[in-house]
């Protein structure tokens, strides 16, 4: 079976680097994260955001929220959420707190960006599954289980 396309949600300043570790895992085809410098332009104006976002997650099976410390508070991972259910894509989050950052270690587990969103799938209340790696091992436990939990997700 071909990699799915996958769109990544996260807070950049504070998880690029554990984003990056998910990237190159290489189970499942990532999106290339924007760089500082088109971002400072891109963020602007929110139309300017919205649009890339919505270039970006067009024609992506899947939208993976990485979950770091303060992920469910940052607008723009909020309207990537609501888009990709909007949109029927597959939705899922996963706890990153325990991939460590060279510059920092590991951090606080983030809250679940999913709850109060008032999401819906045909008319019915849905809220995304949100997995969590295990602490000692969670770059193996993503690596080894990534691949699974997206096709649940777009099954969902």
């Amino acid at each position: 079976m071909a990699k799915r396309k996958i769109f990544y949600s996260f807070h950049f300043n504070n998880d690029v680097f554990r984003v990056q570790q998910v990237r190159n895992m290489g189970v499942i085809e990532g999106n290339e994260p924007v760089s500082p410098n088109t971002w400072e332009d891109l963020k602007k104006s929110d139309a300017s955001v919205e649009k890339w976002i919505d270039d970006n997650i067009g024609g992506k099976s899947c939208v993976v929220v990485l979950i770091g410390t303060e992920t469910a508070s940052r607008k723009w991972v909020k309207y990537e959420i609501k888009k990709a259910v909007k949109d029927g894509k597959g939705v899922l989050g996963i706890h990153v707190h325990n991939l460590k950052d060279p510059k920092s270690g590991t951090c606080t587990k983030g809250t679940n960006p999913f709850v109060g969103l008032g999401l819906s799938r045909n008319g019915v209340s849905f809220v995304p599954k949100v997995y969590d790696p295990k602490s000692d091992d969670a770059y193996n436990d993503i690596a080894k289980n990534l691949s699974v939990w997206v096709e649940a997700a777009i099954a969902q």
